[in-house]
């Protein structure tokens, strides 16, 4: 705990306040600092159904005597609070033997406000217990669960198959198996609640009273609100973590990464806070007593919001390339066991343009490989396969153009069509032949000019 020493008293509010999030405790909040009146921290808890408020006094002293017990007691007891009440007394030191002897005093005498005592080296444990450690003198998030990056009854390409089975002219038997990598990306989901009255000589103007739970991608940098879905995939999945295995996923993927979160605990809760203050400020337009109109900006204090958990965990973003000849096709998704929500279809794209999206229909071209949409695909005029305009040889036969997968199928129709009598040459420009009786007379007249016969 050396690295406690060098905080400032309100820094070690701000570990502690951490802590405590950690353990469980719920809707803690500092005190205000200029008059905290003996309460640094207060938060609440839980226990056999009964709702218990929680005042600590953090000390960030060598030693802490019996004064310093005696007086959170008292600020016990006249904190307003409608239900039970303990106190606790947190120190980086040691506490005297007449302040221990008096908390178990309280203890002994079934007191309505008994005081727990933890010392530094109590610190030590809970950090332990809570797989936290100290970072520049804050709680660096340390977390070793991950939502699951595949469903365990499947393949882990199964949803690369399922992504290519809708796409024309291929078999999944006939897919190679893809390169596959997962990178767990750390993510934490905040809830906050924020509550705020503003109030004017008419009144009260507006009312904030808000549960806030989002979730945020925290690598370096700036933290970042993720997707609806994405945010739903993480919240819904909460309860189904494992255990992050590098090992054990390195059997199951080829590629393996794992990154760090990039903050630490305080920073995010203060990310938050800034964030749900922007987000709740809004102008508010009011009639004052004397019948004029006045707008007034309504932004929350930091004293208003509440962060009341921060919960780390691991996001797996999978990558699956699947290589077909000349075109590699990318697919990435987040997962969550069979849960996912796509990143990148790269399979759904038309290699030739952008369009993209499940509403097209694809088709695959086995001579180069290619998927490509409805436009960019064409049939094979010899073998009557479908072949994309990217790669097919071309020719125009009458007023037709042809596709052709090479240079040598093209000469071969070209034979099959010299030989071909009129009226199936005619037939092979059916949109032409089929609109009228006079459209198939000019195009045989024409057939027969360019034959030389008129």
């Amino acid at each position: 705990m050396a690295v406690l020493d060098d905080l400032s008293g309100f820094e070690f509010e701000d570990v502690m306040e951490d802590v405590f999030r950690n353990l469980g405790y719920e809707n803690v909040r500092q005190a205000d600092r200029t008059a905290d009146e003996g309460r640094d921290v207060i938060m609440e808890e839980v226990v056999d159904g009964t709702r218990r408020a929680i005042i600590v006094e953090c000390k960030h002293t060598g030693t802490v005597g019996r004064p310093v017990v005696q007086k959170l007691h008292s600020a016990i007891a006249t904190f307003d609070f409608d239900g039970p009440k303990r106190g606790m007394v947190v120190t980086t030191g040691r506490f005297t033997n007449p302040a221990r002897e008096y908390a178990d005093r309280l203890q002994q005498n079934d007191d309505p406000h008994p005081i727990e005592l933890l010392d530094g080296e109590d610190l030590r444990e809970i950090a332990d217990e809570i797989g936290l450690d100290l970072y520049n003198g804050r709680i660096e998030i340390l977390c070793d669960e991950t939502l699951r990056p595949h469903d365990p009854a499947a393949d882990v390409d199964a949803p690369v198959i399922e992504a290519f089975r809708d796409v024309e002219n291929i078999e999944a038997v006939d897919l190679p198996e893809p390169h596959s990598s997962v990178t767990f990306r750390p993510v934490v989901a905040v809830t906050a609640d924020t509550n705020a009255v503003f109030e004017t000589s008419v009144g009260v103007i507006h009312r904030i009273n808000d549960r806030t739970r989002f979730v945020a991608h925290a690598e370096r940098g700036q933290p970042q609100v993720v997707d609806e879905d994405v945010a739903t995939l993480v919240t819904e999945n909460l309860h189904a973590t494992v255990d992050l295995d590098a090992e054990q996923f390195g059997e199951v993927f080829d590629d393996v990464e794992e990154r760090r979160f990039g903050q630490t605990q305080t920073e995010y809760k203060e990310w938050a806070v800034e964030r749900l203050q922007q987000h709740h400020t809004t102008t508010v337009t009011y009639t004052g007593d004397n019948n004029v109109t006045y707008n007034k900006t309504c932004e929350p204090n930091r004293s208003d919001i509440s962060v009341q958990s921060i919960e780390p965990v691991y996001l797996p973003e999978v990558r699956h390339t699947t290589d077909l000849q000349e075109y590699t096709y990318p697919y990435e998704y987040y997962a969550a066991g069979p849960s996912r929500v796509t990143a990148e279809d790269g399979i759904h794209r038309c290699v030739h343009c952008d369009t993209s999206g499940g509403d097209e229909t694809y088709t695959y071209c086995s001579n180069c490989g290619a998927i490509a949409c409805s436009s960019h695909i064409k049939t094979e005029r010899l073998e009557g396969e479908p072949i994309c305009t990217g790669c097919a040889v071309t020719e125009r036969f009458a007023l037709k153009t042809k596709y052709f997968y090479d240079e040598e199928n093209l000469e071969a129709f070209s034979e099959e069509y010299a030989d071909m009598p009129l009226h199936e040459k005619a037939m092979e420009n059916k949109w032409l032949a089929g609109g009228s009786v006079v459209a198939t007379v000019l195009l045989v007249v024409g057939l027969l000019v360019i034959g030389g016969i008129i």
